[in-house]
Order: structure tokens, then sequence, then C-alpha cells
């Protein structure tokens, strides 16, 4: 998990770099808080342009539920993420990547019982409306 997170962060400073090496090539003289709210404001209307589509084609198709499952599931990545870092900060616990994982997995599959006793409701209820239809 350490490994991972020293990764990710070390990605983002290389990106931080590059653009800090672009901001004084050029310079525009941005300062670090205008940058973030550069990057970060371009980066989340990116996001837009590709989810936006993506989303109201699905709503369009009636799959709302695939929308609630995308949203909830990126709150449990953000959460046990959260909840692994305030271990690793307070002391509190172990920092564990294998405990992110077996959360994600708890909810993925908590949510494939949920989704199959949907369905099951779902075709008992077309049953009964079916058959009283015949009669």
């Amino acid at each position: 998990m350490k490994e991972l997170l020293y990764w990710i962060v070390e990605c983002i400073a290389k990106i931080h770099s590059y653009i800090l090496r672009l901001n004084d090539a050029y310079e525009y003289n941005f300062t670090d808080k205008e940058l973030h709210f550069l990057v970060i404001g371009l980066m989340g209307m990116g996001f837009i342009f590709i989810i936006y589509p993506i989303f109201k084609w699905l709503a369009k198709h009636d799959h709302v539920m695939v929308i609630a499952w995308i949203y909830v599931f990126t709150l449990i990545i953000v959460i046990t993420f959260a909840i692994e870092i305030g271990q690793k900060v307070t002391n509190t616990g172990n920092m564990e990547f294998a405990d992110i994982m077996m959360g994600v997995i708890g909810f993925v599959v908590m949510f494939l019982i949920f989704a199959i006793i949907r369905e099951v409701y779902k075709a008992i209820r077309s049953l009964i409306r079916g058959s009283k239809e015949d009669e």
C-alpha cells in the first residue's frame, strides 16, 4: 500500500514539476494557487465532457441504477483510501492496500446480492401482474 501511494505521489509530483516548468518557460507567472485553479478546473471539465454523455445515455435507457452504482463505487474508493490514510497519519491502524480491496470487494459482493434479490422481486412482480391480466 505504501509503495502504491508513493508511486501515485511521485507521478503527481512529476506532473506538477512539468506544469511549473511550462509556467516558467512561457513566463506566465501563475501562482501555485492559480495553477491549482486552472489544472483542477480543466481536469474537472474534461471529466464532465466525458462522463455527462455517458450518464445521459444511461438515464435515457433507464439505467439509473448503473449511475447510482458508479457514484457509490467512487465514494467507496475515496472513503476507503481516506480511512487507510487516516490510520497512517494518526497511527490508529495499519495502512494496507488489502484493506481497501476487501472493503471495495465487500461493496461489490453486497451489491451483487442486492441486484439478484431485486431482479427476482421484479420477475415475481411481473409474473403476478401477467397472471392477473390473463384472468
